[in-house]
């Protein structure tokens, strides 16, 4: 009797963890500051770190994470949606429990819809239930399909770099995020020191406290520059990996250890965050 009742309670915090996974927007103002490269390290690193993660390319029109993570993409999203392939066909495993979700280089994702679809596509995706995060790496700008994920998502990064465009692209995300969410992370990537990036993030926190009402901003970290961030970007491959004691493999180290605590404190009001469920909230906007 005992022990089956431990096995109906073993089997109940399996499913409730299967509810919890964090799903994360990263994002920025505008395109070229590293949004992409920062994602794909960022999951890898969360994996090394013994967390199970999917990684999904939402950068609609530039989908690119196949090409950072040096792997082949023969069938994405939109095969699934139309029918012509089951997501597990589609799933691209990095290493064991880390996966790429290949999205498309096109708006077409969006135009194939149903009931049906929703039902199947939820049913596939229960192999998904078991992640810890999943990085959603959007396009860059404040488009419709960008704001669909960052509304969706349970926690948004926006990342930005010491340029002033940038930054000005970058506090329109987090205005616009606002809306969204009340607690948004900063990223400060190719920043010269901690000065640098602490000076930019004040900057931009005191103008938002100034004009966006209730926002929590909050500086998750900096990635300093470094020639081996380009190299790796250009060469396909994953710098956390093949460099784990660089100056930016450790702050991103950093990074994913202070994401996943901040995480942590949410998981008891997360309920039935499943990756169909929120891809069905998804398609639902459109």
């Amino acid at each position: 009797m005992m022990k089956n009742q431990a096995a109906n309670l073993e089997d109940l915090v399996a499913k409730e963890k299967k509810s919890h996974t964090n799903f994360v927007a990263i994002t920025s103002g505008k395109g070229g500051v590293g949004k992409s490269t920062f994602s794909a390290n960022l999951a890898y690193k969360l994996w090394q770190l013994g967390f199970k993660v999917g990684i999904f390319d939402a950068d609609i029109g530039l989908a690119n994470l196949d090409i950072i993570f040096g792997v082949r993409c023969e069938k994405n999203l939109l095969h699934v949606l139309k029918n012509q392939a089951k997501l597990k066909d589609i799933l691209i495993p990095i290493e064991h429990d880390l996966y790429l979700i290949p999205g498309d280089s096109g708006a077409d994702i969006f135009r194939y819809k149903s009931e049906f679809m929703f039902e199947t596509f939820i049913e596939d995706s229960t192999l998904l239930d078991h992640l810890d995060f999943v990085l959603i790496d959007t396009g860059a700008g404040i488009g419709e399909y960008t704001q669909t994920f960052l509304h969706n998502s349970d926690d948004i990064i926006v990342l930005t770099i010491p340029d002033p465009a940038a930054i000005t692209d970058a506090y329109a995300t987090i205005k616009l995020a606002a809306n969204f969410q009340k607690r948004i992370f900063m990223l400060i990537n190719m920043a010269k020191n901690q000065e640098e990036s602490l000076s930019i993030f004040e900057k931009i926190q005191k103008i938002a406290k100034h004009n966006i009402q209730n926002i929590n901003l909050e500086l998750l970290g900096k990635i300093t520059k470094n020639p081996l961030i380009n190299h790796y970007s250009k060469n396909r491959g994953i710098f956390v990996k093949e460099e784990p004691n660089c100056n930016p493999s450790l702050e991103i180290e950093e990074i994913a250890r202070s994401l996943a605590k901040k995480m942590e404190r949410n998981v008891l009001v997360q309920e039935n965050k499943r990756f169909g469920k929120f891809f069905k909230r998804i398609l639902g906007h459109f």
